[in-house]
Parts: structure tokens; C-alpha cells; sequence
């Protein structure tokens, strides 16, 4: 005789377990079992019979796995959260009781956790870690963009730009952008950073506010949960770059809003400046030798004057030089197959791939941006493609050129053309040698991979559509598509078909017949046409296929009644009156069936009888 089973000790009831099982196994509060099933990526499951694994009961309920309960159960920051609450616990008896030197002795030894074995455990290899890091950077800007009040810290808020800078520089030293869309939620950007395509949104620079029906402690669960990521990923990619992490951030510039222009790139394999006892003379060793401040300062002035107006200020650090080789080795051509060419892969050239084409689409111009005009979003643009880019005093301090600049080929402006009066000569010089487009022409370039015509991005033209460059459907709305190719051809080969119809002055008895099924509207002329087609001896192929044609041309000339107002029209009804109209339908439909099922059946049996007649 087998073993027998107890009602709820095996099967879904053994592998499932309620919330409110777990959070008494776990001995915590409710919002505590929340930040941690957020932070490890924990959350519920639907068995497959709800009734069994909830033995027996059949009232609505959320299940989890209960391994994945018992791996909470051992969780360092569940532990963490016990002792918080402790000693919320203490502080607060010691704050009641006026024990001030207790209260600040508890506060000094306040429990803190961190995430970083958590994120060891979710992302095991850095690509794993890269590869979701899109809602990490959503999340990164919207703070970064929101104001800081009650819920919000400033910090909190400081850190996330932080973040956001530290990511745009990236992106901007290693030419990773790749498709740009200016949408009515933001901007979404796309770049690609180790053969992983990694996509982020990136709201307006308008005031935001925080609706009161959202629960910012779920988003700050969340966020800290995706700044610990960030950091670790920023610091992976910073190094392997060869750059310094964090980059080092001037206040000053910070402070009169320069922006990404207030952190500055640094090499990490540069050797460190070192600075004197008497803090005068500041100098650095170079192969053996000593180099002071002045020795720089005469080399930086004898660069700048060899190089031209043309020059691209570097804003951080100088990239290496395409086809300098930091290796000795030379390669050779093989001696028993000269026709092979010579290559090597080396570490240098699988960690720094070739750029294309594409990711250097600026570097010959030079762009200034009008007042009206989005800073932060068109620096990012330009400077990820290799251009150079100022903007006024209004947008931000640290502008790297100025208006009168003789090298800016483009102006971006986003304002209606107006007529200058009182232009000087050098000004209507200056107008007529730079380009003046639209802000979607920088956009429309980088999707297309190309410099577009500017004549249709001019000051106050009307812009061409701006499509969405992620992914189209192929049944997607094409604003430039003007027919539907389809439904031109299937209307072309009905007309073609009609027409060779209607040529044909002397109908057979049959072609009159399909003629007639074809040109029926109603249920009586179809009748009709029927009885004609048994009549003149054509098969039920033939006349089913016009009869089909006739049907199609109904529905294109019947009108159609809108979905929409349906749905509308139920969700002013009761439940009651839903059911029953409901019912209604399906009646309806039933019937229609019904009808059409016999009229089938009937038509079989007259093609059977005149076959026979025959």
C-alpha cells in the first residue's frame, strides 16, 4: 500500500505560498518584502490552478514561488532592515526621553546596507549588466529632470545628474550614438556599447511635478537599486576606455550651468601632476625628464598656432590618433600565399574597433545654436559625431566659440523668418556664408547616416514628416506613402476585369451569369443571379469567386459602423444591460451562420440535381 497524501502538503500547494504566508515566514512589514522582491527581482506567479495552490480556497490572492521565499530568507539586507528598525526603536525612546548624547552616539552607528553583492548575483558577466541597462538610465533622467521637495532629496536628485553626464560623456568620447527621435514623451536616444543596443529616454527641460497618486517609494526602491548598476557599469566602461572614473567636475563651471562642459575627461595612464612645498612651480616627469608649466604653456601656444580656425577644441581627452601604432610588431605578408594579405588581431584592435563612416558626420562643420534651441540635447548631438558646437550666455557659460566665430558653417534656430532691419555689411556677409536650418535636420542627418539637403530644413519652411527610426512594422503609417500599394493593385485588377467585361459586346449565357453575381448589392439580386448561373451550367467554382467580388465591393461602399462608439456606448451600460446586449450579439451572429450554413447546403443540392438533370 502506497504512502498516503495529506490535502495541502504536495503538489501547487507545496510549491506556491501566499503573500501574506511570506511575509509572516520572513518576519517583516509589508513595504520591506517589497523593496526586497524589487531589489532581487522577485514577483508573483500565476499557478496553474489557483484553487489547489491556495488549498482549497478560491479567494483572490498573489503567490510566489516558495524556493524563492526561502532565498529571501537569507538575504544580508533583510537582516539590515531588522536592525533599521531597531533602531528606529532606540532613537526614537532616546528622543523622548531628551537623551541627546545617546540619540546622536545611535545615529552615528546607524545600520546601513549595500547592493553590491546583489548586483554580482542578478548580472554575472558585464555584457549581461549592459544589456539592461535601459530602464536604468529612464529612470536616471526623470529624476535628474524632476524638482527635489519632501519625497525627493536634493541629493538624490545631484546624484542622478551626475549619472546622466557621466553616461552623455561616454557616449560622446566613444562615438557610440547611432539613431536619434524626437518624440512628444522626449527625446529616445540609441547607442551602441558592446555590441549591445542599449536605448533611453530623455525628458524636455520643462517643469515637471510629481502627481500625487504616485508611489515614489516603489520608484526610489527601484533607483536604488539602478544607481548601484550604473556605477558599476560606468566604471567598467570608464576604464576599459583608459579614462579616469569619476571624471572630475569644475564647481565653478558647475555653478553658471555649463552643463556636460563642467566635467572634464582625464587619461588614466597620463601620470599625475605633482605639486612642489611652495606650491609655485608645478612639474611632471616625461621619459627621464623634467617638464615645468612654462614648457606646457609654450607648447600648448605653439599648437594653437599651427592649427587653423577650422581646428576642433578638444573639451576633454584627446583621442589616439586613427592608424598610430602602439606596438612594435610589423606585420608581414605570408611567404608561401603572397596574394593573402597580412592581419593580426591584436588586444588594441578588439578593444578600439575601426569607426565608420557615419559616427564622424559633423566633424567638418561647425554649429551655433540660437536662444530658443535646446542646449543639452543638440551638444550631446553634435559633439557624438564629431562636430563643434557654442551657444550664447543666456543657455550656459563654457562655449567654446562665439558668434562671430568666422569657422560656424550652421546656425540651428528654431524661429520664424524675419526681415533685419539696419544689417550691416558684415553681418549680411556673415548671414549668406552660414547655413540657417530647423533643429530636425541634425536629427534627420544621424538617421540617415548622411548630410541632408538644407534647402528643405530652412528658416521657416514647412519640415518633411519626422519618422521614428526604431523598428517600423511593415504595416506601419508611412506619411510619404500616398496609396496603399495593395489595395491600388487589387482595385487595378478588378477594373481590368471589368473592363474586359465590358468589352466583350457578345456575353456567353455564362459570362452574363457571373457578370450578374459579380454586379449583385443586395441578398435579392444575388437570388437572382444564382438561378441564372444554374440555369446557363456554370460550376459553383466560378460563380462563388464573383459572388466573393460582389461581397467586397458591398463592404467598400456599405458604411461602416465605428468600433470606437461601441465600446463607448457599453461602458455607459450596466452590467446587466452589457450581459444582455451581449447575448443579443451572439444571437445575431449564431443566426447569420445559421442562415448562411442552409443557404450553402441548398445551393449544394441544386447543383447536385441539375448535374444529374444533365
Amino acid at each position: 500500500m502506497g504512502r498516503l497524501k495529506k490535502k495541502g502538503e504536495a503538489g501547487a500547494a507545496k510549491a506556491y505560498v501566499t503573500r501574506s504566508a511570506a511575509i509572516k515566514k520572513l518576519q517583516c512589514s509589508l513595504a520591506d518584502f517589497r523593496r526586497l522582491c524589487i531589489l532581487k527581482g522577485i514577483f508573483p506567479r500565476e499557478p496553474r490552478h489557483r484553487k489547489r495552490a491556495n488549498k482549497g480556497s478560491s479567494a483572490p490572492t498573489s503567490f510566489y514561488y516558495a524556493k524563492d521565499i526561502a532565498y529571501l530568507a537569507h538575504e544580508p539586507v533583510l537582516q539590515k532592515l531588522r536592525e533599521h528598525k531597531a533602531f528606529a526603536k532606540k532613537l526614537a525612546r532616546a528622543l523622548g526621553r531628551g537623551e541627546w548624547s545617546s540619540a546622536k552616539s545611535l545615529e552615528d552607528h546607524k545600520p546601513t546596507y549595500r547592493l553590491d553583492h546583489i548586483i554580482k548575483e542578478r548580472y554575472p558577466t558585464f555584457v549581461d549588466a549592459v544589456r539592461d541597462i535601459d530602464d536604468a538610465l529612464c529612470m536616471i533622467f526623470l529624476f535628474a529632470a524632476l524638482p527635489s521637495d519632501g519625497r525627493i532629496s536634493p541629493s538624490l536628485v545631484e546624484n542622478c545628474a551626475r549619472l546622466a553626464a557621466e553616461w552623455q560623456l561616454y557616449v560622446m568620447h566613444s562615438r557610440s550614438l547611432r539613431k536619434v527621435f524626437l518624440s512628444i514623451k522626449g527625446v529616445y536616444y540609441q547607442a551602441e556599447v558592446l555590441d549591445q543596443t542599449v536605448t533611453w529616454l530623455v525628458p524636455y527641460q520643462f517643469t515637471q511635478s510629481i502627481p500625487s497618486d504616485v508611489d515614489v517609494r516603489v520608484m526610489l526602491t527601484f533607483l536604488e537599486l539602478y544607481q548601484t548598476l550604473l556605477g558599476f557599469v560606468f566604471f567598467k566602461l570608464y576604464t576599459d576606455a583608459g579614462l579616469v572614473y569619476p571624471p572630475p567636475l569644475d564647481a565653478k563651471k558647475d555653478e553658471t550651468a555649463a552643463g556636460i562642459g563642467a566635467f572634464s575627461l582625464q587619461d588614466a595612464r597620463s601620470p599625475p601632476v605633482q605639486s612642489s612645498a611652495q606650491g609655485s612651480v608645478k612639474a611632471v616627469a616625461v621619459d627621464g625628464k623634467r617638464v615645468s608649466g612654462k614648457d606646457v604653456r609654450q607648447t600648448i601656444k605653439s599648437i594653437q598656432a599651427t592649427s587653423g580656425p577650422d581646428a576642433d577644441v578638444d573639451m576633454g581627452v584627446s583621442e589616439p590618433v586613427e592608424g598610430q601604432d602602439e606596438e612594435d610588431f610589423v606585420l608581414q605578408a605570408s611567404s608561401s600565399n603572397p596574394q593573402e594579405p597580412a592581419s593580426l588581431l591584436t588586444l588594441q584592435s578588439l578593444s578600439a574597433p575601426p569607426q565608420s563612416s557615419t559616427t564622424k558626420l559633423f566633424t567638418p562643420y561647425t554649429f551655433w545654436l540660437s536662444r530658443e534651441t535646446s542646449r543639452p540635447i543638440f551638444e550631446f548631438l553634435v559633439r557624438s559625431f564629431g562636430g563643434r558646437i557654442g551657444w550664447p550666455i543666456t543657455s550656459g557659460s563654457g562655449s567654446p566659440i562665439e558668434e562671430s566665430d568666422e569657422s560656424i558653417t550652421h546656425v540651428i534656430i528654431d524661429r520664424p523668418l524675419v526681415v533685419k532691419e539696419n544689417e550691416t555689411e558684415e553681418e549680411r556677409d556673415r548671414r549668406q556664408r552660414r547655413k540657417y536650418v530647423q533643429p530636425q535636420w541634425v536629427v534627420d542627418c544621424i538617421n540617415a547616416g548622411k548630410i541632408l539637403l538644407e534647402d528643405t530644413y530652412a528658416q521657416g519652411k514647412t519640415l518633411p514628416p519626422h519618422l521614428s527610426p526604431f523598428e517600423a512594422r511593415v504595416d506601419a503609417y508611412d506619411p510619404t506613402a500616398t496609396v496603399d500599394a495593395a489595395e491600388a493593385s487589387a482595385d487595378e485588377d478588378e477594373a481590368a476585369e471589368d473592363e474586359a467585361m465590358e468589352e466583350d459586346e457578345e456575353d456567353t449565357p455564362e459570362q452574363a451569369a457571373l457578370k450578374a453575381a459579380a454586379n449583385a448589392r443586395d441578398a435579392a439580386a444575388l437570388q437572382a443571379a444564382e438561378l441564372e448561373a444554374e440555369a446557363a451550367g456554370v460550376d459553383f467554382g466560378s460563380f462563388e469567386k464573383a459572388a466573393k467580388k460582389a461581397t467586397r465591393k458591398s463592404k467598400k461602399t456599405a458604411p461602416q459602423e465605428d468600433v470606437a462608439e461601441q465600446d463607448m456606448n457599453k461602458m455607459m451600460m450596466s452590467n446587466k444591460q452589457r450581459k444582455l446586449y451581449e447575448r443579443m450579439k451572439y444571437g445575431e451572429k449564431k443566426r447569420e451562420t445559421e442562415v448562411s450554413t442552409e443557404f450553402c447546403v441548398e445551393l449544394i443540392q441544386v447543383m447536385i440535381i441539375v448535374l444529374r438533370s444533365v
